[in-house]
């Protein structure tokens, strides 16, 4: 299975231009909102219509702007959850199931929405109206309602942003095990850092409409390239920074110079760092610095400080375990350090 995507769309408020390559499994959009993700999953769907590029999904040309193609939704072989679900009000779970069944030929209709039935835990459902179920329950009958037309490729737009953290967790252990048995490929939407970690091999990486290269959930998570991108993997710690040499950059918010793993190139513009990836120095270790202690904050599982270097002009954040601050009692003034690895140097700008 393929989908190859390379579009681009002026908007009014930035041009959408992304540009990446799937074989199969489950790749994520991963950005803040506003930044495209929905847009071209639209695109991809034939809602939308780029101005210009091409669409291809398993050999199949979707859109060709120079070859003048532009397949309908209903011939694209693509199923589309919606972030709010757009289940027929006035449908039943089954009509709902029934409406999008409708391509199948009618000897397979029938078979086919009882299976989904079965399959998705809808059958004392069936006879109910979207207001009538739960979140989850709406979130069931969506994707089963997208996946009766046997889409080659599935889309999905945020589906978990509709529900509280307790369904969420539930409907999302659920739509673990289904996807293991699709087959196609699956564009997975999402601001949610967490949840592509957990569901998706892949990732695309959109900033203000424009795509960065395709890389794996984990090498994203561990090593991000680009300012944009640590941001979305959750880093909260950056500071602009004055290359020294290929292994030491000044951190010109932090008035800090510290030692790096990955390589400074004439592209870095900023160094990130983690706030679990701060620790209380020992001595004797490189990146240690004295920072006063601006904040305390208690958190739900850790302490929170915001730390002012000396020498600097910006806070950075810093985690710790709870048991950890407190045994240190309250000091107006710590030694920082953080390993050279966890250094992130980073292009682009915030």
């Amino acid at each position: 299975m393929s989908l190859s995507v390379h579009i681009y769309k002026e908007l009014r408020d930035f041009t959408l231009n992304v540009q990446f390559d799937s074989d199969g499994g489950v790749m994520a959009l991963l950005g803040a909102s506003g930044c495209g993700k929905s847009m071209t999953l639209k695109c991809i769907a034939g809602l939308e219509t780029p101005d210009r590029g091409t669409i291809v999904l398993n050999d199949s040309v979707l859109f060709d702007s120079t070859k003048r193609i532009n397949k309908s939704p209903q011939a694209r072989h693509v199923g589309y959850l919606f972030q709010h679900y757009a289940l027929f009000p006035t449908m039943t779970v089954k009509g709902n199931l029934y409406a999008a069944a409708q391509r199948l030929p009618q000897e397979k209709r029938k078979r086919a929405v009882d299976e989904k039935l079965r399959t998705f835990r809808l059958e004392t459902a069936q006879n109910l109206y979207p207001r009538q179920l739960s979140g989850g329950q709406q979130q069931r009958v969506a994707l089963a309602r997208a996946l009766l037309s046997e889409p080659e490729c599935l889309l999905l737009d945020e589906p978990f942003s509709a529900l509280d953290n307790y369904l969420k967790w539930q409907t999302e252990l659920e739509l673990r095990e289904l996807l293991k048995n699709y087959r196609g490929d699956v564009v997975y939407v999402s601001h949610d850092r967490d949840e592509v970690y957990r569901l998706c091999r892949d990732v695309c990486v959109l900033a203000d409409g424009r795509s960065e290269p395709k890389r794996s959930v984990r090498d994203l998570m561990e090593a991000p390239w680009t300012v944009s991108a640590a941001l979305i993997s959750g880093c909260k710690n950056f500071s602009r920074v004055q290359r020294i040499d290929e292994n030491h950059v000044k951190c010109l918010s932090w008035g800090v110079t510290l030692e790096t793993a990955q390589e400074v190139n004439n592209v870095c513009t900023y160094a990130g760092v983690r706030a679990h990836s701060f620790h209380i120095a020992r001595g004797g270790e490189p990146n240690r610095f004295d920072a006063k202690v601006v904040q305390v904050i208690d958190d739900t599982f850790s302490t929170i400080l915001m730390l002012l270097p000396d020498g600097g002009t910006s806070a950075i954040r810093m985690e710790l375990p709870k048991k950890e601050w407190a045994a240190l009692r309250n000091p107006s003034v710590v030694l920082v350090g953080v390993a050279p690895e966890q250094v992130m140097t980073l292009s682009g700008e915030l």
